[in-house]
């Protein structure tokens, strides 16, 4: 598989999205909003995960993150991909959900073709990572991830969106502790 977008580097912010197979929109329930949250407050706390930026969109998650030092962000984004996927699949089982047949044959389709049996698959193989090399590239995809929600017409303004960090930068209550840059 290509490193060309992995975090491979040690020690080194990168700007990363992870998209759902077929770009299928998981995330608008709240309640699979939060499987993301709650994962990404455990990656922070246990696995060396710092995150500077973030937005859950309905198909797909933008961060700027780096892993802590002895810690490989490459694994931290492997084991959340993991771990959600089933978490995923088990709300979508046990929680009303008005296209949950549809969901679920789907995610199982898209595993038909991979050599290791797994029942479902949720998310795209690997994930888009960028290496920050600037801070105007940095600052560029902080406000790329912010207005995600108002591009999509989710939201007038990237701090009205409560699963984004717009709203730590903007020094409004919010769902996840992230480090907040001095950008603006």
């Amino acid at each position: 598989m290509s490193t060309k977008y992995k975090a491979t580097m040690p020690n080194v912010g990168y700007f990363i999205t992870i998209t759902t197979v077929g770009w299928i929109d998981v995330f608008t329930r709240v309640r699979q909003k939060y499987v993301i949250i709650d994962s990404l407050h455990y990656c922070q706390h246990k696995k060396g995960l710092e995150i500077y930026a973030y937005c859950i969109m309905p198909s797909h998650i933008h961060m700027v993150c780096k892993a802590k030092e002895g810690c490989v962000l490459s694994d931290v984004i492997r084991d959340f991909k993991k771990f959600t996927s089933k978490k995923i699949i088990e709300t979508i089982i046990n929680y009303p959900e008005s296209r949950r047949e549809w969901m679920l044959t789907y995610f199982s389709k898209a595993c038909e073709h991979l050599k290791r049996k797994q029942q479902y698959k949720v998310w795209q193989d690997g994930y888009h990572a960028e290496m920050i090399n600037s801070s105007w590239f940095l600052k560029q995809k902080i406000n790329y991830i912010h207005n995600n929600a108002v591009v999509d017409k989710i939201v007038k303004h990237p701090e009205d969106y409560i699963f984004s960090s717009a709203r730590n930068y903007a020094d409004l209550g919010h769902e996840l502790d992230v480090v907040v840059l001095p950008l603006f």
